[in-house]
């Protein structure tokens, strides 16, 4: 390799690594506004499940399918991704996962799993595998509005109260540090409150409206949260794990760059050193 085109790679691995360096900044902004919403949710979501679990005793709770087991004849599979690349093995981990889990629904149940993809990675890779997907909610991770999640939401939970299908998971990603994210499967549906008894009410209170209207407005704010939480929680390890892959790439720059310039000054000492023997020996020949 000459001298000019080791100076030409230094100058374009010099390029690369100033993209990495810019889009570690970019997403370290992002995952620090990602990790405040995901903080501000989450005491509203455990206050929800407080309360629900404070009228799972109720004789109201009895009357509800959305909070009941049933036989599983078929699952709803609900997984999520990013929209973009770039953030190391985050998508191709979530679109493993998902396939295994879509393979182990279909082994053990009646009828092939119903796929919802959230994210245009995992809605492009399982477009290609041979699955019932709907990939209409696949723009909710753009914009990561509340309104798109809830219609999500109420789609799943008109699917489960017609009978259609027995149980919906959720399949993401979930942050639990910078530095660590681990997938996570949750049943989203039906609503579980095994621990009621633990945080039961234990007084009698006189709830205006009743019971069964208070179920009937708190059962779909439960189910929406829990699944724009999901949302949330996503995209927060999707910058976590954007930040480490551009950190990665930087410092992998930042080694070649070394490298190539400890290369470069040996080629250009060489070639000065041969440039003085000539002109030595040339002297000598006059003489």
């Amino acid at each position: 390799m000459s001298l000019k085109e080791i100076k030409s790679r230094i100058a374009s691995v010099g390029n690369t690594r100033k993209t990495t360096s810019a889009m570690k900044m970019v997403s370290s902004v992002k995952l620090r506004k990602a990790q405040q919403a995901v903080q501000y949710a989450l005491p509203y979501v455990d206050e929800l499940d407080r309360i629900l679990r404070g009228l799972a005793t109720m004789s109201a709770f009895s009357e509800v399918p959305l909070l009941h087991e049933r036989p599983v004849s078929r699952v709803a599979i609900v997984a999520f991704s990013s929209d973009s690349s770039l953030c190391g093995g985050f998508n191709s981990n979530i679109v493993r996962h998902t396939r295994e889990l879509y393979q182990r629904y279909s082994d053990e149940c009646e009828e092939k799993p119903l796929l919802f993809t959230v994210g245009q990675k995992v809605s492009d890779a399982m477009h290609k595998y041979d699955a019932s997907t709907d990939t209409s909610h696949s723009n909710v991770m753009s914009h990561r509005e509340y309104a798109d999640a809830a219609a999500l939401a109420d789609e799943l939970t008109g699917l489960y109260e017609r009978g259609e299908i027995d149980r919906v998971v959720l399949t993401y990603t979930h942050f639990k540090s910078a530095g660590t994210q681990r997938i996570v499967d949750e049943t989203l549906l039906p609503l579980s409150v095994q621990d009621s008894q633990e945080n039961a009410v234990t007084s009698d209170y006189i709830l205006e409206p009743s019971a069964e209207k208070l179920l009937e407005a708190l059962l779909p704010k439960v189910i929406r949260m829990k699944l724009y939480s999901a949302v949330l929680d996503s995209y927060c390890s999707e910058q976590a794990a954007r930040v480490i892959a551009m950190q990665a790439a930087t410092d992998n720059a930042d080694s070649l760059i070394g490298e190539l310039t400890l290369q470069y000054n040996k080629l250009r000492q060489q070639a000065i050193t041969n440039e003085l023997l000539d002109l030595a020996g040339g002297q000598i020949e006059n003489n």
